[in-house]
């Protein structure tokens, strides 16, 4: 075959800094818009982007040529320093560590839909219920140490 053809599709969590509710409404629109404008920037696709006071969620198109840690390492760099630059307010940063799920092509608008919905989940699940569920569905093993 003389091309290369991928899905790379990754529905990727991350929480503030201690879980602490510090993603404001005021501004909530415009951090999706500068997620999906640095996903854009960092060479993938941002296919879907929402969040709640405490965490955050996307779904991106990633290359086979993305280093999986390194492209969220920088997501969440860049944009802890445009939320410190554009908030006015102290210090914002994500909390170490992230979650990142393979999406099938087949799953991609369910997914997207889930991730616009966060609010309407979080009225019924906190995040650490949300997080458990998607690790033990996926079968991923975990500490629960480092939910606290």
């Amino acid at each position: 075959m003389p091309s290369t053809y991928t899905s790379l599709l990754y529905h990727l969590v991350f929480a503030t800094k201690n879980r602490e509710p510090t993603i404001a409404s005021a501004w909530r629109a415009r951090l999706h818009d500068y997620l999906g404008g640095t996903v854009r920037g960092l060479g993938a696709l941002p296919q879907g982007v929402g969040d709640v006071a405490d965490h955050v969620h996307l779904l991106v198109a990633l290359k086979p040529t993305h280093c999986l840690s390194d492209f969220v390492r920088e997501l969440k760099k860049a944009s802890s320093l445009w939320v410190a630059d554009t908030t006015g307010g102290p210090a914002f940063h994500w909390q170490e560590g992230y979650a990142a799920f393979t999406v099938s092509a087949s799953a991609r608008a369910s997914v997207r839909d889930y991730i616009a919905r966060q609010e309407a989940h979080h009225r019924v699940k906190t995040f650490r219920e949300e997080l458990v569920a998607f690790l033990n569905k996926t079968e991923i093993e975990f500490d629960e140490r480092y939910f606290d």
